[in-house]
């Protein structure tokens, strides 16, 4: 039988939009409390609004250490534990490797490795009391990397590598890891990596964001005998001639 998730407590990064504001509302369907974090506050706002429920909306730039901080000092003074952490929020760099300077392959590192393994090292406490859920929202670049996204994959790589030894360290404590690993997805920032790369952007031949938000309910819902270790999802539609395949990187 599938657990029930009503009133326990998810935090979920880059929630303002995309696959991260569609997981925050299907957790929020589910009568759980959900932390929405991300770095603008003003689509963050806007976004907790349209959800209603018990959600909790908090700007703030994970790559920061202080407002990290600040953060986890608030999930813990509320006082109602962490069941869930979905680790989604990230940002891409696309580039040939002698055109990407070194200053910037590090603002990626710090985006989208440096941070999720702060946050996660920093809310392990309250996810072994409860027994909980890690899930990281990787990419296709995750698993492959193709020429012109070297930085990015090279960052995603590396989560997957993060989140595999950490499964092996927290699996004795009760708390499951799973990494997804979505194809193009229909979100804002694929509308941008479309217009670096000059083609025409087609959100309805791509996965939407619902679609990943429904595959990390079902991997939360699981019963606790079992535990879903990677999920690879793709678009159903092939691209038109022309346009690239689904194994570049998404934009999740």
């Amino acid at each position: 039988m599938p657990a029930a998730l009503g009133g326990k407590v998810a935090l979920v990064t880059g929630a303002s939009r995309g696959i991260g504001l569609a997981i925050a509302t299907v957790l929020a369907a589910s009568d759980m409390k959900v932390w929405m974090v991300a770095r603008g506050s003003e689509p963050l706002l806007q976004a907790a609004r349209s959800l209603g429920g018990d959600v909790v909306p908090f700007a703030v730039d994970l790559a920061d250490d202080g407002a990290r901080a600040e953060l986890v000092s608030a999930v813990e003074s509320a006082g109602d534990g962490l069941d869930v952490l979905v680790n989604n929020a990230g940002t891409i760099l696309i580039g040939r490797t002698d055109e990407v300077p070194e200053d910037d392959f590090r603002d990626l590192l710090n985006s989208n490795l440096i941070a999720p393994y702060a946050l996660t090292r920093a809310v392990l406490p309250l996810l072994r009391a409860s027994r909980g859920d890690i899930v990281f929202i990787n990419s296709s670049a995750g698993r492959t990397a193709t020429a012109g996204v070297g930085q990015y994959a090279a960052t995603k790589h590396a989560l997957r590598a993060f989140a595999q030894s950490l499964r092996g360290e927290v699996n004795d404590d009760g708390i499951r890891v799973t990494v997804v690993y979505p194809g193009r997805t229909a979100t804002p920032l694929q509308e941008r990596l479309h217009a670096l790369e000059g083609q025409s952007y087609e959100p309805a031949r791509l996965m939407q964001p619902a679609d990943v938000a429904d595959m990390v309910d079902a991997v939360l819902r699981l019963p606790r005998t079992a535990e879903v270790t990677e999920v690879e999802m793709r678009p159903m539609l092939k691209p038109r001639p022309g346009r690239p395949g689904p194994g570049r990187p998404s934009m999740s």
